[in-house]
């Protein structure tokens, strides 16, 4: 068999690391665990490499090794991910030992010499207790999300109905004069807080959609050099920066199968958010080009940019960025989440340049294929 024959008939399967400083431990038990993916390491250091690479479900290991011990391992693998499942072995029976590794939170032990039934056994536990972790987690993590989401939602919507509601009062009480500016001031101001409010409920529709509808693709042929225009013509954020000069350098390629509605969506966050976070006056640059097997849509700015520590959070749900630090930053936090989703649902990357200060550059790459 062939490395790459091998590594398709391994594909699906689930992967144990086995951790022993004897070779010949670790071979049995890779003979006695035949229907996994078995992967060994020699010692911790290894091990944490391994495991760095992703992918490992079950990690099997020794107590004592030299370099970093079984106990230090199982301590540094639960702080990477607290649901993987570790099987300590041990030949040791002293109370320390066995105290030390479920105080680092050992899911089950063996002990030596190996009883290669149990073994398989304890590993099969093993792999259904790590599914029942992660719903678990994932369970705490949605409590954790709708609590954010609510206390968001709460926070969006107070601001603009104070303000209407204080309007109103003084409306009531007949403290408003037509001929006054400032009243006049005040309407436009109390307008635009209605139309506000109008926006965030579009937009919760919106992602009411997205979280409710199926993750499959509706394909349709799509021209991406007709739809960029278009989005830009319809962003309310580019109409409400008129100062901002927008060039386009789109070169005229072949449809590709797209979600039309998806990819929409995707790309006029992408161009919103260029023109909101830029100043009264600047540019922004489209292109799109072929590189390669790829079509590569690129939005830069010469807005305020994104400090680099705040990059890798910008795609999380509900991050936004908020380069004056007001936190009245408009939206939910949750267009770049899904345009990165929507993106990778057609197999395509979103890749961020940017310093605080000197504009960003997005790009969005997307396989070419043509239909």
């Amino acid at each position: 068999m062939d490395i790459v024959t091998k590594m398709q008939s391994e594909r699906g399967l689930k992967s144990i690391l086995v951790v022993d400083d004897e070779s010949v431990i670790r071979d049995l038990c890779a003979k006695a665990l035949k229907g996994y993916r078995v992967l060994q390491a020699g010692d911790g250091e290894e091990a944490l490499r391994l495991f760095e690479r992703g992918g490992i479900d079950v990690i099997l290991t020794d107590v004592m090794m030299p370099k970093l011990n079984g106990i230090e391992l199982l301590r540094r693998l639960k702080e990477m991910e607290p649901t993987l499942v570790v099987i300590v072995m041990t030949g040791y029976a002293e109370k320390d030992i066995i105290l030390n590794a479920l105080k680092a939170d050992a899911d089950d032990f063996i002990t030596k010499p190996l009883n290669l039934l149990q073994l398989k056994t304890a590993v099969d536990r093993a792999l259904d207790k790590k599914v029942l972790k992660e719903e678990i987690a994932n369970l705490k993590s949605m409590d954790r999300l709708k609590s954010n989401f609510l206390s968001l939602i709460s926070h969006k919507f107070r601001t603009p109905l104070t303000a209407i509601s204080l309007f109103l009062q003084n409306l009531a009480c007949g403290v408003y004069d037509p001929e006054d500016p400032e009243s006049r001031r005040n309407l436009e101001l109390i307008f635009g807080q209605s139309r506000y409010l109008e926006s965030l409920v579009s937009e919760l529709l919106a992602f009411s959609r997205f979280m409710d509808a199926e993750a499959g693709l509706q394909l349709e042929p799509c021209l991406l050099q007709d739809l960029i225009p278009k989005l830009v013509t319809s962003s309310r954020e580019a109409v409400a920066k008129p100062g901002i000069v927008t060039s386009f350098d789109l070169a005229p390629l072949p449809p590709i199968s797209l979600d039309r509605e998806k990819i929409t969506f995707a790309i006029g966050q992408i161009i919103d958010n260029a023109y909101k976070f830029s100043r009264e006056r600047g540019k922004i640059t489209i292109t799109l080009r072929e590189s390669g097997d790829e079509y590569l849509l690129a939005v830069e700015d010469t807005g305020v940019g994104i400090p680099r520590d705040e990059i890798p959070k910008i795609f999380e749900k509900f991050y936004q960025v908020d380069p004056e630090g007001t936190g009245q930053i408009r939206g939910f936090g949750l267009g770049l989440f899904y345009a990165r989703e929507f993106v990778k649902l057609h197999d395509g990357t979103i890749s961020i340049e940017s310093e605080a200060g000197a504009g960003t550059r997005v790009t969005i790459a997307l396989p070419s294929a043509a239909t």
